[in-house]
């Protein structure tokens, strides 16, 4: 009879509790999960009680309050605090977004707060993102051009060329998207993720860009880019409003179209 077991460490229990401290009456619970693969301990949820009058209005506000005044050991990335460099992405509420992008009272209850999904845990909150930056690097996120660039000025497009590179531009690689998609889950090895099928979709269209033939080549692939099956995941999370999934289909059909 075959016997199934869950790996080492894949069973998150009960942690510490902070309380409040005395006085404080307008009083928050986050729920954060805390594991440190170095330790050997399994994962664990820690819960913080924080006073919102003592407290900026976001999540990250709360968890910076946690680490400075309750709980050092607490690990998490932030840096810019306006939704610009996508630092600290998690997964909040059950939702993969931006901790400074999301107000504390937008959360239901209790706060509960994970790492992105289904990757690598270096600590606490912070998710280990070196093949997801791999796989970015892998699209060749730059211009490639055959043609000497004019001596005195630069490569122009027109405005409606502009446009089409415009929204895809604004990806800041928080990964909020990746890791909410179910094939990015299962193949993440070699599916290469709706962030960077959205950024070499970027290059794909850029009219500057003489290298369209390449790197269509590139994604011909049966996993590179077929994995994806349009569960639409990606845009439903994106917290800064793209649409990754329609840059997918728009990859797959520019495929199809130089065939016929």
């Amino acid at each position: 009879m075959a016997e199934f077991r869950l790996p080492a460490n894949s069973k998150i229990t009960r942690g510490k509790h902070f309380p409040a401290a005395d006085g404080a009456e307008k009083i928050r619970r986050f729920v954060v999960y805390r594991y440190d693969p170095d330790s050997g301990e399994t994962p664990r949820m820690d819960t913080y009680e924080v006073d919102l009058e003592r407290c900026g209005p976001m999540v990250l506000d709360a968890l910076i309050k946690i680490k400075n005044e309750i709980d050092p050991t607490l690990t998490f990335r932030r840096s810019c605090r306006e939704g610009i460099c996508g630092s600290c992405a998690m997964n909040i509420d059950g939702v993969n977004t931006l901790a400074c992008t999301i107000a504390i009272e937008e959360a239901r209850g209790d706060v509960k707060i994970y790492p992105l999904p289904h990757m690598p845990v270096v600590k606490d909150l912070v998710p280990d993102l070196t093949n997801f930056y791999a796989q970015y690097a892998s699209i060749k996120p730059w211009i490639q051009t055959r043609t000497p660039a004019p001596p005195d000025r630069e490569r122009l497009q027109s405005k409606t060329d502009q446009e089409k590179i415009n929204e895809p531009s604004a990806c800041i690689l928080c990964a909020c998207c990746s890791t909410a998609c179910p094939s990015y889950w299962w193949n993440g090895d070699r599916y290469l993720g709706p962030a960077a099928l959205l950024a070499a979709y970027r290059w794909i269209v850029d009219s500057r860009d003489e290298a369209t033939g390449e790197r269509l080549d590139a994604l011909e692939d049966p996993f590179k880019l077929y994995r994806c099956h349009t569960i639409m995941n990606c845009t439903r999370t994106c917290p800064k409003g793209l649409n990754p999934a329609k840059a997918i289909a728009e990859i797959k059909l520019k495929l199809a179209e130089r065939q016929h």
